[in-house]
């Protein structure tokens, strides 16, 4: 290993403590896609309490966790307290997380 590689990775360790602190209050939105579909704008016009929409997913899927609109995870649904959670059972590669933010730029 080089002396500048080693002087750049003695430098990101020093400084990487307090960038993660300062990165670790940015707001992030988090959702959960359970799955879509296209429709026409009739057919949504149409759409009263009661009426089902088909998705594009099987129940037994596991749902997409998007993070800021990138997906980050896949997970399954949970009950805690009577109230929904997502249990995460797979976490995207982060080469991949990275790619899908380079689309969107």
């Amino acid at each position: 290993m080089s002396e500048a590689q080693t002087t750049i990775e003695a430098t990101a360790t020093e400084v990487s403590p307090r960038n993660y602190r300062m990165l670790a209050e940015i707001p992030l939105r988090v959702s959960v896609e359970v799955g879509s579909t296209a429709m026409k704008l009739s057919a949504l016009m149409d759409l009263a309490e009661g009426s089902v929409v088909e998705l594009d997913r099987q129940a037994h899927e596991l749902l997409d966790i998007m993070v800021n609109g990138t997906l980050v995870a896949k997970g399954e649904i949970v009950t805690i307290n009577g109230r929904f959670g997502i249990r995460v059972v797979d976490v995207v590669a982060a080469d991949a997380r990275l790619a899908g933010i380079d689309r969107r730029q």
